[in-house]
């Protein structure tokens, strides 16, 4: 199963150097002038384990195989995009098919980067891009209400998703995500969410994007996004667009170096994806044979059959059993041999819950 994770903000707060950086592309132009990302730019980038080396090194496969993760560049959305202002109405579908939202919001200051709404005011731009968001899904719901209420006439059992519907356009027209939204029919608010795919019900990860000076120690735009957040239930990614740029074709020890630097530990990329996994309950387990090593993105509580369905239907179809090996003891023991020999290799049927690290090999008929 792939992740995918929108990168929307206003214009010129960096989004697109975010992008370019983060999937080595630069295939997103960054340019000082709004609009100039018109079509909404997918990269698909593998997904940093360095277990999967680890393993590799027991192995000796032909290949690696990560997992992935799809960054999409959605265009700068301004106030009224909702209402077709600007280009940002006809991206706000873009977002609908995303996992995650990315909020890129500028926290410094440079008076040869324009801003859109001519000073820097985080907070002020976050309440922008939400109210769109939420205005869009207003826009949405009354159109499907409206279908409900001539439907309700014929088709009783319709009466608790007019209702539910109802109730959460109440509660968006007080500009209030549906993420936060009190589900009280979860399996009715569900099949809303399905059909209309709520663009303010996505988990968000707010990119404060700060200069070089700012990496080290949270400026005062910085304390603000993170106080926001915090009252919303958000995560927050600390980072230099610029800088990760830099990172660009560096080798892995270079980019450590420079990392340091500059006083940050991990690059966005990787505080991305360790975040978006997290908030999204995703973890990840390997297969490991001759021919490659792999990692495959489940999600947490998933069962053998399940996770072997990722693979192939067919997996999970004809299930018998799965050959388990904890990732440390994989490594501890030498590879699947070791393990077997020291007892640590299971034998798991079709109730074992999938761990974050297993090393699995599925038994399956057909």
């Amino acid at each position: 199963m792939g992740l995918s994770v929108g990168i929307v903000g206003l214009p010129n707060v960096g989004k697109s150097t975010t992008f370019n950086a983060l999937t080595k592309a630069q295939n997103a132009e960054a340019q000082n002038y709004p609009f100039c990302t018109i079509e909404p730019n997918k990269a698909v980038v593998p997904v940093p384990d360095s277990r999967l080396e680890e393993l590799a090194k027991i192995v000796d496969p032909e290949k690696i195989v990560h997992s992935t993760i799809d960054f999409v560049d959605i265009a700068g959305l301004v106030r009224g995009a909702s209402k077709g202002e600007g280009l940002g109405n006809q991206f706000l579908s873009n977002i609908r098919e995303t996992d995650m939202i990315l909020h890129m919001v500028r926290c410094f200051d440079d008076g040869n980067i324009t801003h859109v709404e001519g000073s820097v005011d985080p907070i002020r731009d976050i309440e922008i891009i939400e109210s769109e968001l939420i205005f869009a899904d207003i826009q949405q719901l009354e159109k499907k209400i409206e279908r409900l209420k001539k439907q309700v006439k014929a088709d009783k059992k319709i009466v608790p998703i007019l209702e539910i519907a109802e109730r959460l356009k109440e509660h968006l027209e007080e500009i209030k995500p549906v993420r936060t939204f009190e589900k009280f029919d979860e399996e009715h608010f569900q099949t809303l969410n399905k059909e209309l795919r709520f663009l303010s019900a996505k988990p968000v990860i707010f990119g404060a994007n700060v200069d070089e000076e700012g990496l080290a120690e949270d400026n005062d735009y910085v304390k603000m996004v993170k106080e926001y957040a915090k009252s919303v239930g958000a995560d927050v990614i600390k980072l230099c667009a610029k800088i990760e740029e830099e990172l660009v074709g560096l080798s892995e020890e270079e980019a450590k170096e420079l990392l340091a630097e500059m006083g940050a530990q991990e690059s966005g990329l990787d505080k991305i994806i360790r975040t978006a996994f997290d908030r999204l309950g995703l973890i990840s387990y390997f297969t490991a044979g001759v021919k490659e090593v792999r990692s495959w993105t489940i999600r947490r509580g998933w069962t053998a059959p399940q996770a072997a369905g990722v693979i192939h239907g067919d997996f999970e179809k004809g299930f018998i059993r799965a050959e388990v090996i904890s990732y440390e003891d994989f490594i501890k023991y030498g590879g699947e041999q070791g393990a077997k020999e020291a007892g640590k290799m299971r034998l798991e049927g079709k109730e074992y819950i999938v761990q974050d690290g297993d090393v699995m090999h599925f038994r399956f008929n057909v």
